[in-house]
């Protein structure tokens, strides 16, 4: 089962939101449609904007914790390293 890490954004250099999840699609799709209470619905964060696949939890879970402790700016090297023009990537993930 894989498993993510990922970045979500309010707009292009806007809110940013880390997570991870075993379930990308579904996860985004909570986060888009606002029906958990939180940080993302309480700033409109829910374009997907960059994300990491992993084989297993314990290697998600360390990324995203090393990038939570990563500067803003560094986050934001690494979306538009990918994703330069900060398209939301759900989309492509739902065909």
């Amino acid at each position: 089962m894989p498993f993510y890490v990922y970045l979500l954004a309010s707009r292009r250099h806007g809110t940013l939101y880390l997570g991870v999840t075993n379930d990308l699609i579904r996860r985004v799709y909570e986060h888009k449609s606002c029906n958990i209470p939180g940080f993302t619905a309480r700033y409109e964060i829910d374009r997907l904007v960059w994300f990491e696949v992993y084989d297993d939890p314990s290697g998600a879970i360390a990324r995203e914790k090393q990038l939570k402790k990563w500067r803003r700016d560094w986050k934001i090297r690494l979306i538009e390293e990918q994703n330069p023009e900060w398209h939301d990537l759900y989309p492509a993930l739902c065909r």
